[in-house]
This record gives C-alpha cells, sequence and structure tokens, in this order.
C-alpha cells in the first residue's frame, strides 16, 4: 500500500464517518421529539437503537485512529540496535570488595567491618 493511497482512504474514511456521526445526532435530536410526543414504545426502540448505532460509528471512528497510527508505527524504520551493556556482580563481603579495590588501586587503606553483639557495625584498621 503506497503512502498516497493510504492517507486518501484514511481521510476518506474519516469524513465518512465523520458525517454519519453528524447525521446519527441529528437523527437523535428529532426521534427524542417524535419518541416525546408519541409516547410509543415503538418510538423509544427505534430512539435506542439509533443511539447505539451512533455510538458504535463513534467507536469506529476511534478504531481507525489506532489501525492508522500502528500502520504508520510498522511504516517506519526500524530503530538502530543499542549495544549490549555488562554488568558485574561481585559476591562476597565488604572487606574483600576493599581489598580487591585495593590491589586495583594500589591504595594501603582498607576498611574491616566486623559485627559485634550489640547488631551494630565496628570499623576498625583505618
Amino acid at each position: 500500500m503506497s503512502e498516497r493511497n493510504k492517507d486518501d482512504d484514511y481521510e476518506y474514511t474519516r469524513e465518512t464517518l465523520y458525517d454519519l456521526i453528524e447525521k446519527g445526532r441529528e437523527g437523535i435530536e428529532e426521534m427524542i421529539e417524535v419518541a416525546r410526543q408519541s409516547e410509543h414504545p415503538r418510538a423509544y426502540e427505534v430512539l435506542a437503537g439509533l443511539i447505539k448505532d451512533t455510538a458504535n460509528t463513534s467507536e469506529k471512528l476511534m478504531d481507525l485512529h489506532r489501525k492508522i497510527q500502528t500502520i504508520d508505527q510498522m511504516m517506519l524504520p526500524a530503530p538502530e540496535k543499542q549495544s549490549n551493556t555488562t554488568n558485574n556482580l561481585f559476591i562476597g563481603s565488604t572487606t574483600e570488595l576493599q581489598r580487591m579495590l585495593k590491589d586495583l588501586n594500589n591504595d594501603n587503606e582498607v576498611i574491616d567491618v566486623t559485627p559485634d553483639n550489640s547488631g551494630h557495625d565496628e570499623t576498625s584498621g583505618q
């Protein structure tokens, strides 16, 4: 389907649906008057059907918008593939992590954390 045909068909269908909705609204207004004046159950039944048909046409208009958006998204070029991100996970104690970082940075400071009985951490070796 060419872009031009798609746009033309969309506009034509959209205009037709708008016209049908507008005529349905006018018909509803007129049918309300007929139902009030006649107070006949059949008039109210016809009014209910007209309201339902107008609501369905409005729903078709919204479906048309969703479908055209889907088509437009499918016609867009595929996004460029992103590079992979590698995450590293260290499993060990904080002391082991600091020692590893010390070896990498050649830094002499290692903080050794050991828990005491009170539940608080004590820091030693600074």
